[in-house]
């Protein structure tokens, strides 16, 4: 006969595993890629496994590509919009201004971003 089997369940696992990826990239901690802007030189470290778990392009270049910490430069790419997809793909959402969203989303195109990208008004009122 066989023995019983045991669920373990760690409540808010998802939750908790987002925050300190967040945390994680906040701090700088574990990092093992660097992304840079070819025009503005300015660059963000981040965690290959999270790129590559968001997006088809930095999975196909981590892959095809191997290297202990490579460094990514991304030519046409502004940095606001790099740190705000990078933003999107840690915490799963971001705010972004209206002017700022079309350029943003056909930057998270060329990288291709996993998800769906639902852009929702937030009205504020006062």
């Amino acid at each position: 006969m066989g023995s019983e089997h045991y669920c373990l369940r760690w409540n808010n696992h998802q939750a908790n595993l987002l925050g300190v990826c967040a945390q994680l990239l906040r701090d700088e901690r574990l990092v093992d890629v660097t992304l840079a802007c070819a025009d503005e030189g300015r660059c963000i470290r981040a965690h290959k496994v999270v790129l590559s778990a968001c997006s088809a392009y930095f999975r196909a270049l981590f892959v095809d590509h191997p290297a202990r910490h490579p460094i990514v430069i991304l030519k046409d790419v502004r940095f606001s919009d790099l740190r705000t997809i990078v933003e999107f793909m840690y915490k799963g959402e971001v705010r972004v201004e209206y002017a700022q969203l079309n350029r943003l989303l056909q930057t998270a195109e060329s990288l291709k971003v996993k998800g769906k990208v639902i852009p929702t008004n937030f009205y504020y009122s006062m």
